[in-house]
Parts: C-alpha cells; structure tokens; sequence
C-alpha cells in the first residue's frame, strides 16, 4: 500500500502542494481529478521521486520511500506526451524498460512479446514509432510502463492528446488490463468522465490538496463542496436565503448552498408545483439534455420525454437529490 504523509512541495516559494495525504490500495486504482494547476502531476511526480517535498513522508507498505531514488522505487510512471524514443522501434522502445530486471536478451525479447499482445499490438516488434497512430503509440508507451512490472504505476493524463471515440476505447482497455494484472494504479486526469470510468475511488484535488475522496458512487451523491461538485460536472447549484428558501420552495434550514443533482430531477406529466420553461434542449445518445427556467434558477437535467425549447414542463425532484455543500 502507498502512503503519502501531509506532503508540501513548492516552486520558487509558491506552495502547489499543502500537507496533501492520499492511500493507495495494492490493487487499487485511484484517480487524481482537478483542473490544471491543481497539484496532480507535483503529486504523481513527487511519489515517483522526481520533486523534491519540504515535509512528510511516502511510504510503501511501511518502509519510507521519501530518500530512495526515483529508479529504485519500483514505481512507474506513464508521461502524458509517451515520451517514447523516435530513433528506436516498438521493442526497443519496451526493452529499455525492461533492462532494470537484469533478463538475458532471449527473455526480454520474450516479454516484448507478451506485452504486446497484451496491449493488442502483436508483431509490432520492429514498428517504427514515427508510423504509430495516436492509439498505437499510446499502448506501446502502457507497454513500455508496465515492463519492468512495476508495484505502483502512475499515468498522467495518458488520454489527453487523443479524439474522443479512441480515448473511450482505450480507456476501457486499460482499465480492463489494470484488472486483470491487479495492478495498482494512479490516474491523472481533468475529465470526470474517465475519472468515473476507470477509479476505484476518486481523489479530488483543489489547490494543492485532496478536496474530497470515495468511491465514484460517494462522491457523486455527495461531493462534499461546491469546488468538488463543479469538478465531477454537476452544474445545479441554489443559494438559499436566511430562512433556507429559494424559487423551488424549502430546501434548507438556513443560509447556504445546496446541489441538486441532475439525475434526481425529473420530468414528468402530471401537475406539480414547480413549472420551468425549457431553455436548451440538445440530444444525444437517446436522451435530451435541458437547461429549465424557474423563476430567478436554472437547472439542468435530461429526459427521455420529447421536449424542445420554450416548452412549460412539470419537473419533480427528489428530496435525497438535494445536497448540502460547504
């Protein structure tokens, strides 16, 4: 298990990570989620040994990896660009990862091998990597990672310079491949989709420290704040005034600000107290997203039922989908 103690890193005296503390599981994916300049890559960096902390620890079942060496850790780490090398091919791109295990050539040309078919690129051996696609590099980048069968591996915003369409495939595959070999795993990513695709449990990250971790049920049902919220792309947030009212009626006991969750609003047919007209409606995927006005609040929530703007709709929403936020 990786434990990282209250660390603090700073660059030229500006604090970008502040006594921030995270657990791994050994099998366990985590994954990091906040917006750029939030501290993931200082703190994916700084397990891997590559920054310098001020203060704490990082520990990997109860020995102090905090003095070791990056090389020595037994961690690896998956660049957001590949980092590959253009004037070597596939296995020699991947060998070089595998020359820290100290295997005869005959065995690592064997694990080359296996871990191409690992990642779906069999007899890619002697690929140039400037004739890789995006998604091809990126599998033999994974391959590479995993070669020296790291304990812990971290990958920063793997996805990022991928289409759409490839990187929900990739993402899967990752995600099933990391199963698979139990491996531990952090995840650096901006995108709450892939955070709620791939996490055993997600780390929010808000300057420079975890704003809020759980499963991706906990903290999608519970965000915990407003920042949080925002990050994992709720957009229904309602100031409520002294009394704990707003347009929508009682939702509070008092001053504050509560989430509405989208998939606890619902349209429905019937008469209902609270009346919105459609503002937005745009489809997708069987399903037609819908911004509401009510009165001085916006909301937003999908439905199955055909709406289209300007339209009056009956909405219900459920009690547990109100949320108190710090």
């Amino acid at each position: 298990m990786l434990k990282v103690e209250n660390i603090k890193v700073s660059f030229d005296g500006i604090q970008v990570l502040d006594e921030c503390a995270l657990e791994v599981g050994e099998r366990e994916i985590v994954v990091l989620l906040g917006p750029s300049g939030c501290g993931k890559s200082t703190l994916l960096r700084t397990v891997a040994g590559l920054e310098n902390l001020e203060t704490g620890k990082i520990v990997w079942n109860e020995e102090d990896m905090t003095m070791v060496p990056p090389h020595k850790r037994g961690f690896g780490l998956m660049f957001q660009n590949h980092a590959l090398f253009p004037h070597r091919n596939v296995e020699e791109n991947i060998d070089f990862g595998l020359q820290i295990l100290q295997l005869n050539k005959t065995e690592r040309q064997q694990r080359v091998k296996d871990l191409l078919k690992m990642v779906g690129l069999e007899k890619f051996e002697k690929r140039e990597i400037g004739g890789l696609s995006g998604g091809e590099a990126q599998r033999v980048a994974l391959a590479r990672s995993l070669a020296p069968k790291p304990r812990l591996l971290m990958l920063d915003e793997p996805m990022a310079s991928l289409d759409r369409a490839l990187r929900d495939r990739l993402l899967i595959d990752i995600s099933d491949l990391l199963r698979d070999l139990n491996q531990a795993a952090i995840y650096v990513t901006h995108d709450h989709d892939e955070a709620f695709s791939i996490a055993d449990r997600i780390a929010i990250m808000h300057e420079g420290k975890i704003e809020r971790i759980g499963t991706p049920n906990e903290v999608w049902l519970d965000p915990g704040s407003e920042t949080a919220a925002q990050c994992i792309g709720h957009e229904n947030f309602v100031n409520l005034d002294s009394s704990g009212n707003c347009a929508l009626g009682k939702l509070g006991s008092g001053p504050g600000t509560v989430l509405i969750r989208e998939d606890g609003i619902s349209v429905v047919s019937e008469n209902t107290e609270i009346v919105g007209e459609v503002k937005s409606a745009t489809f997708h995927a069987g399903l037609t997203f819908i911004k509401v006005q009510i009165g001085d609040l916006q909301l937003s929530t999908s439905t199955a039922t055909p709406v289209k703007i300007s339209d009056q709709i009956n909405l219900e929403i459920l009690k547990t989908a109100v949320v108190p936020l710090r």
